[in-house]
């Protein structure tokens, strides 16, 4: 029992930043776990013509082939800060990266290497926990999106009928006045489907 706990911690490790072949396990793993609301997420991005998509914390890569796929997307870049899930990402979209329809960066949300209003469209998820400075990041994604450009948070806020108060918390009283301090317009909590019991939203907004 002892023995299982302590594999359980060190597969924990792996989730904000995985690392070898542990790390490319939990990102496949990761992948089959998130379907449902990677999805989810996607139609709710609600894709026009010509769309730049960014997506912050990219993981193996599901849901870049999934947007870049679609023909009205022109171009899908992620960024990570995951080497092995770099490679894995990399592996999982490397005709979209022949064709320069995905790209792919090692880096972090608070400090964006894109130019400004340069996305129409920036989506995340999954991936907020492990966010260092909320605001920073906000400010940071706030910068790249176009006037008129869309924001899509997704996280899971509880499980089993539960509400998880230290994750309502951060949306209620960090993320959303955050955001609307910053200026993003039309803020709101969308409910989404469930998965493997885990209660999923996602906080959207507008540049």
């Amino acid at each position: 029992m002892q023995f299982l706990k302590r594999v359980g911690k060190q597969l924990e490790k792996h989730y904000g930043k995985p690392k070898g072949v542990i790390g490319w396990y939990m990102g496949e793993k990761m992948i089959r776990q998130h379907k449902p609301e990677t999805n989810w997420s996607i139609e709710l991005l609600d894709l026009q013509k010509n769309e730049d998509v960014l997506e912050i914390g990219f993981g193996a890569g599901y849901a870049l082939k999934r947007i870049a796929e679609k023909s009205t997307v022109r171009k899908v870049i992620g960024i990570d800060s995951s080497k092995t899930l770099l490679r894995s990402s990399t592996f999982r979209n490397k005709r979209k990266i022949k064709n320069k329809k995905v790209t792919l960066y090692k880096g972090s949300v608070d400090n964006l290497p894109f130019n400004n209003q340069f996305f129409s469209r920036v989506l995340s998820i999954h991936s907020i926990y492990f966010w260092e400075d909320l605001q920073t990041s906000m400010v940071e994604i706030y910068r790249v999106l176009r006037p008129g450009g869309f924001v899509l948070i997704t996280l899971s806020d509880g499980k089993d009928g539960k509400t998880w108060e230290a994750i309502n918390s951060k949306i209620e009283d960090e993320l959303i006045p955050s955001m609307k301090r910053i200026n993003f317009k039309n803020v709101k909590v969308e409910r989404g489907p469930s998965s493997r019991g885990y209660h999923i939203i996602s906080v959207t907004g507008c540049r």
